[in-house]
């Protein structure tokens, strides 16, 4: 009995000290508290988190900042030390960003000191911040029972301003701290893509700053997908050698990245080449520590990674049907293993080992039971397992594929269940939430890809989605209320960093951008890393290199397709006709690589390695795939002509190819060789990334020989040939080619003379001992206003002579606006320059700024509009003025975006009326079931277009309208084409058709 006591007085006396240690390392922070004015200011400053990296220096107010930080300064933050390991490890990064921008030393403290001038903490957790609002100098109302949601205010004490951050919860604490860091000019990407910071004096607020900000979806995040030919090899030989693997030290920099961008979710890699997430030690804690939620794929239920757990001679097979209790076991080992600190969405149903689908023989309406049955069990095991409401544990259901069609045949998914739309993995969102769907209390969320591995083809070397069409498909899904998950496949994150950064912060607020003001982005972007000085040219230089992408990824350059692979195919791009479109995409990655030439050479040294990361390899890298397959094309092409050029293009060919092994090289020496084995230019060995075949000329030995190519025409013309260029009007003044080349080894000569002076050619005379463009073109003021004629342009070469027809004809049309007219058989429109938009309460048609193959686009809003069939009296149009000289039967051609319907209720009809007549109802739709083998899908897909075709008469020449109208939402409308039987309008369509009023 004595011992006992003595045992109880031992431990009333530690306990005694304990509470005395509290008290007195509280009392302190209490006392000063006490001191603290109320903060008393006219009106508060709300910061702009449009402009998040700059606002800061944009006030006005001179007189009403504060400093914050200094060069060679001594601060410090208050932080409770019951704070979270998140608001730490926040800190911690916080704290090494104003050493590298301001060679200042920020501690942390547990009370204020002289040197205080930053407090953080979380609501319900931090005693400062609770203190804070009691005495009134905060307002914390609006944080309470709020997930993620923070605020930053300066505020009034004892005559110094202190910056208060507070956080709804601990990760919203954190998210607080390192929005400081962006607003002292730290990049979230100041690790993963070594973004210097610039170096500061001073760095000031005003004394009146509030910022108050929350995220609009719950759940954001990233997949990290098809890693065997970047992060894994990078993580297993560079970064983390030590775990051989993906480990916690390089999730550790992931979970850094996810917070700085404010993102909270993740689905870990899950491939052969990499270990399970959870088999590998400090994985799982380092997802703790960082307070993110650990999801798995579609392929993934139940935390499980199939590829590498999945153990076939101790469970046997993966079938449900006739192999359940192993499955359920192999499941039931997983949620066991969670803990309280675990934050985890848990992905329910089932598919194949690796992105197949389930396994057995069923029919639909059995598949329809199977999965009903398969959830009914796994959310009977996470209730029994970890002792929670099934309704309060985060759980997903992701329609992928074929599991789309089960849930489409009836299958029900319990309403708590959060509904993970899918895009067709090329980014078009393959359905959303209808009205029914949308009142579900588990809500929905979008699972969206820039990068993939599969059909029709891979696109997992350079980055190529660009922002437009993120905005496009997410704004369609947050505005049919998929607001819960939002995961987005980045692949190896590297190359991906742009469209990563842009679906991360449009997650967090879809409506901070504009539909029209899309490729301001890139210059915002390109000013967080490198500053304004270079913004402009870069943000350029981006847009344009996302614009090409579009239009035809790298990958996809070889026209070949997987599954079985192909060979390299020739292009649909023509060389020979609308201005040869293979000189015009490799002139446009050719200025794209100067550009980046010279302000490689321009930036300082510091800058250097992360515009190579961000834009330079990005750029080289598709410029040299585009010109490896293009030259070689034309090389093909040439050498079937006769052209001694043949084996120029051949060598430029191959200079191409080498050239993307020498810049890939390169990147990985960044940094002193931080980033070797981050990047391969040639994942899955694909016949793509090869070198193609070319041709090549056998030179005859004879002196001279040539030939002639005129456009329009695939052959050489024979002298005394009837040949005609194609037709000049005034109103597009257009310039055609005549290409003379020799097919000998030695230099021929050439002489060109037209037959009027109205006809411009821009060379008359010349040697070549390979080939030489002519272009012709028309002056107009030296043609008569109103009328047509026709002249010859001669040519000599290699002792023949050939003669051209040129036809012109001038048209008074210099007072209409936004006129089209009918250019050899074609009227071409880009959609943006309607001559009149009609809209309507309720619904309109808006332009989408850098979406279009070469332009922009313009798509049907809102999403909610519901479909407005049977009402287009009461819809919104789009009005077009055009000219023609050719009647009869017209195709009209509609360059759509090949999306698919917002959900089942809709199509993507819209209807065409000529001169007010009856409307023509017309579907942009698949017209068979989408899946990867449907070929209309895979055009579509790697061609970015879906071409929709209906059949008009045009009685009479002269002056027509078009007009447009809304009848489904989600339309996208790109290019708009009426052609006359017999012509060709190339693979962008023809040239654009609208009066050139020069």
């Amino acid at each position: 009995m004595k011992s006992v006591c003595s045992f109880l007085f031992l431990i009333t006396i530690l306990f005694l000290l304990v509470v005395e240690r509290s008290f007195a390392f509280k009392q302190p922070l209490k006392e000063s508290l006490l001191t603290f004015e109320e903060a008393k200011v006219p009106k508060d400053v709300v910061y702009d988190k449009q402009e998040r990296d700059l606002a800061i220096h944009k006030f006005t107010l001179e007189e009403k900042k504060s400093v914050l930080f200094e060069k060679n300064g001594h601060s410090s933050v208050l932080l409770d030390p019951g704070e979270s390991e998140v608001v730490h490890a926040a800190f911690a990064m916080l704290q090494g960003d104003i050493k590298t921008v301001f060679d200042a030393q920020l501690d942390l403290t547990s009370e204020i000191l002289q040197n205080t001038n930053v407090v953080a903490g979380t609501v319900g957790k931090s005693w400062v911040i609770s203190a804070m609002e009691e005495k009134g100098l905060v307002d914390l109302s609006s944080l309470k029972s709020q997930w993620e949601t923070y605020l930053i205010k300066n505020i009034n004490w004892k005559g110094r301003q202190v910056l208060v951050i507070a956080g709804s919860d601990s990760r919203a604490t954190a998210y607080g701290l390192l929005e400081l860091s962006r607003m002292v000019g730290v990049s979230p990407w100041v690790w993963w893509a070594d973004v210097v910071p610039e170096k500061k004096e001073i760095f000031e607020i005003p004394k009146e700053l509030l910022v108050q900000d929350a995220p609009k979806v719950k759940f954001r995040g990233i997949f990290l997908n098809d890693e065997d030919w970047g992060l894994q090899p990078w993580a297993a030989k560079t970064f983390e050698p030590e775990t051989g693997d993906i480990g916690p030290k390089t999730y550790e920099k992931i979970f850094q990245l996810l917070l700085r961008l404010r993102a909270n979710a993740i689905w870990p890699a899950m491939h052969p080449s990499t270990k399970a997430f959870y088999s590998i030690d400090g994985n799982k804690e380092m997802a703790a520590k960082y307070q993110i939620f650990v999801g798995t794929s579609h392929a993934e239920p139940m935390l499980r990674n199939n590829v590498g757990e999945w153990d076939h001679d101790r469970y046997g097979e993966y079938n449900y049907a006739s192999n359940r209790d192993m499955v359920k076991e192999y499941w039931q080992e997983r949620i066991e293993e969670l803990d309280d600190e675990d934050r985890y969405i848990v992905t329910l149903g089932m598919r194949g080992i690796h992105d197949s689908g389930m396994q057995g023989d069923f029919t639909a309406e059995e598949k329809v039971d199977m999965l009903e049955t398969i959830i009914g069990d796994q959310r009977k095991m996470l209730q029994n397992t970890l002792k929670k409401k099934v309704t309060g544990i985060p759980q997903a259901f992701v329609p992928y594929k074929e599991v789309l069609e089960i849930y489409s045949e009836g299958a029900k998914i319990p309403e708590d269940i959060t509904l993970v739309w899918p895009d067709d993995n090329h980014g078009y969102i393959r359905q959303l939430s209808n009205n029914y769907e949308q009142q579900r209390s588990g809500g929905a969320g979008v699972y969206y890809h820039i990068s993939y591995w599969g059909r029709p083809h891979d696109f997992l070397w350079l980055e190529s989605i660009p922002v437009a069409l993120i905005w496009e498909e997410m704004n369609k899904a947050y505005h049919s209320n998929a607001k819960d998950i939002w995961i987005v496949n980045v692949g190896d994150i590297k190359p991906n960093e742009i469209g990563m950064n842009f679906f991360l912060e449009m997650a967090w607020d879809p409506d901070q951008f504009s539909a029209e003001d899309l490729n301001s982005y890139y210059s915002r972007f390109a000013e967080e890393q490198f500053g304004k000085s270079y913004s402009g040219e870069i943000g350029e230089i981006l847009a344009r290199y996302f614009q090409l992408g579009f239009s035809r990824k790298p990958e996809h350059m070889g026209w070949s397709t997987i599954y079985p692979n192909t060979p390299i195919q020739d292009p649909e791009l023509s060389l020979f006709d609308q201005g040869d479109e293979v000189q015009q995409r490799l002139d446009a990655y050719i200025l794209l690589e100067e550009q980046v030439a010279t302000l490689q050479k321009k930036l300082p040294e510091h800058l250097k390695d992360a515009f190579y990361q961000l834009v330079g390899y990005k750029v080289l890298g598709a410029a040299n795939m585009n010109k490896k397959l293009l030259y070689a094309y034309k090389s093909r092409a040439y050498a079937e002509q006769g052209r001694a050029s043949a084996q120029i293009y051949a060598d430029k060919s191959k200079e191409a190819f080498e050239q993307i092994k020498e810049i890939t090289q390169r990147y990985h020496q960044q940094n002193g060789g931080k980033w070797s084995y981050m990047m391969t230019y040639n994942p899955r060995k694909l016949p793509v990334y090869s070198m193609p075949e070319t041709g090549s000329m056998t030179k005859p030995s004879k002196k001279g020989g040539g030939g002639i190519v005129p456009e329009g025409f695939f052959r050489p013309i024979a002298p005394g040939q009837e040949v005609t260029l194609p037709s000049f009007i005034s109103s597009t003044d257009r310039e055609y080619f005549i290409d003379v080349f020799s097919t000998g080894q030695e230099a021929i000569s050439w002489t060109a003379q037209s037959n009027d002076p109205w006809i411009k050619i821009s060379a008359k005379e010349g040697e070549t001992s390979s080939e030489e463009r002519i272009w012709v073109s028309v002056d107009w003021s030296l043609f008569p206003m109103g009328q047509e004629s026709s002249s010859l342009i001669n040519i000599s070469l290699d002792e023949e002579n050939y003669s051209i027809k040129v036809q012109a004809k001038q048209l008074d049309l210099r007072d209409r606006q936004q006129v089209f007219v009918e250019d050899n058989g074609i009227v071409s429109m880009e959609v943006e320059h309607f001559s009149e938009v009609l809209p309507t309460e309720g619904a309109e048609w808006k332009l989408i700024q850098g979406l279009g193959r070469q332009s922009d686009a313009v798509g049907t809003f809102p999403v909610s509009s519901g479909s407005l069939l049977g009402r287009e009296e009461h819809a919104p149009a789009l009005k077009y003025e055009f000219i023609n000289e050719s009647t009869g039967e017209f195709t009209l051609r509609m360059h759509c975006l090949p999306s698919q319907p917002i959900n089942g209720d809709y199509r993507l009809r819209f209807a065409v009326s000529i001169d007010g007549g009856s409307p023509i109802l017309m579907d942009a739709s698949l017209q068979e079931v989408m899946d990867e083998h449907n070929r209309e899908w895979n055009s579509n897909v790697l061609r970015a277009v879906n071409y929709v075709e209906t059949e008009i008469h045009l009685p009479f020449s002269g002056k027509h309208s078009l007009k447009i109208t809304m009848v489904d939402p989600g339309v996208v409308l790109d290019k708009i084409e009426l052609i006359k039987a017999g012509q060709s309008s190339g693979y962008f369509g023809a040239r654009e058709t609208k009066i050139n009023n020069r």
